[in-house]
């Protein structure tokens, strides 16, 4: 993974495997994947995996850390690595995030506003890439599984250079070295064997889950808005050109704001979320820093199951700039485990 990312679970990848366990019949549901560092753990444990999120950078990014050598051979360019090449040696495009997340920005955007985002050559690179992804699956040279690697790497790459403190939500004024570094695409080495893999993009109260599946919940538990602060990560996943708004260019993403990141609203949200839940067995990763109290989150789950807490281990609290590094507080992460029997299974909605 190449990014910095908000609740990132990666440092705790070892202590959840003991919880994940083997697979027991029916699927891990990943309802919030971020970047998939928890599904790659389940998928190495031998799971059939869904992935889900209500953000389509977040499913292109876990989706491709999944894929096997054998379902991406890119066959139309002579391999992985060749395709890499050509991707690399493309000329310039000066396209919509060179238009909007480059200094071009000041002249070419209707804002007028110069954003910092990228230097001129490294958003005409992203751009120039992003197209011929887009028109090489449109023309059958890249199947689903190459089209889901290409995104990733380019996402990757991008954030590479991004002249950012770590999120999207603005850009820093003054370029960084990474900032002024090239643009250019890695290959990644690829899993030695397929995972049998369900995607969607979906509300997660809208998520088809099933009475023997394991569903896997790390919600956001913070003010920070995901859709917001990694708005430039969605556009270039989707490819398109919305009308960007402020001195950050933020895409529109109200739309997509999360209940579970407002701290009057939270608890309900997440409360009724399990409860709605028709699977046997829920995994829910929580933070010290979270919205909600966990005694008052263990009040609210009372008669859903057997619940029970358990202590992961402590990690540096997310640190994007200068003030985040200076608090320097550790932060206690958790997993709450919840086993239901047929009966409450047949109580939320499921069929045992």
């Amino acid at each position: 993974m190449t990014l910095r990312y908000i609740g990132s679970k990666a440092r705790v990848g070892e202590e959840l495997s003991a919880f994940i366990g083997k697979p027991d019949g029916g699927r891990f549901v990943d309802a919030f994947c971020g970047m998939g560092s928890v599904a790659e753990v389940a998928a190495n444990l031998g799971w059939r995996i869904a992935l889900n999120d209500h953000l389509a950078y977040a499913v292109a990014m876990s989706a491709g850390r999944l894929v096997s050598a054998d379902e991406a051979p890119f066959s139309s360019f002579g391999g992985y690595a060749s395709a890499i090449t050509l991707l690399n040696e493309l000329p310039f495009k000066k396209g919509f995030i060179w238009q909007e997340y480059s200094p071009a920005s000041e002249h070419a955007s209707a804002s007028k506003i110069e954003r910092r985002y990228f230097s001129e050559a490294n958003a005409a690179k992203i751009d120039a890439i992003r197209s011929h992804i887009f028109e090489w699956r449109r023309d059958g040279l890249l199947n689903v599984a190459e089209e889901r690697v290409l995104i990733a790497d380019l996402l990757g790459a991008a954030n590479r250079v991004a002249n950012i403190a770590g999120t999207y939500g603005c850009f820093l004024a003054t370029w960084t070295a990474q900032g002024h570094a090239r643009l250019s695409l890695r290959p990644r080495e690829l899993r030695p064997a397929a995972t049998p893999l369900d995607t969607s993009i979906v509300d997660v109260k809208a998520l088809d889950v099933r009475p023997d599946d394991t569903v896997y919940l790390d919600p956001p538990y913070t003010k920070r808005q995901y859709a917001s602060y990694y708005h430039i990560l969605e556009t270039i996943t989707l490819g398109d050109a919305p009308v960007v708004e402020g001195v950050a260019g933020l895409r529109p993403w109200r739309h997509l704001a999360s209940d579970y990141c407002y701290k009057r609203r939270a608890l309900v949200a997440l409360s009724d979320l399990i409860h709605g839940l028709p699977a046997h067995r829920i995994l829910l990763s929580y933070s010290s820093e979270g919205h909600v109290n966990l005694d008052e989150l263990q009040d609210a789950l009372a008669g859903i199951g057997n619940v029970q807490t358990h202590p992961l281990k402590s990690i540096g609290r997310y640190r994007p700039n200068q003030t985040a590094s200076d608090k320097a507080s550790e932060v206690h992460e958790y997993l709450m485990v919840i086993r239901r029997s047929p009966a409450q299974l047949r109580a939320a909605g499921g069929r045992s």
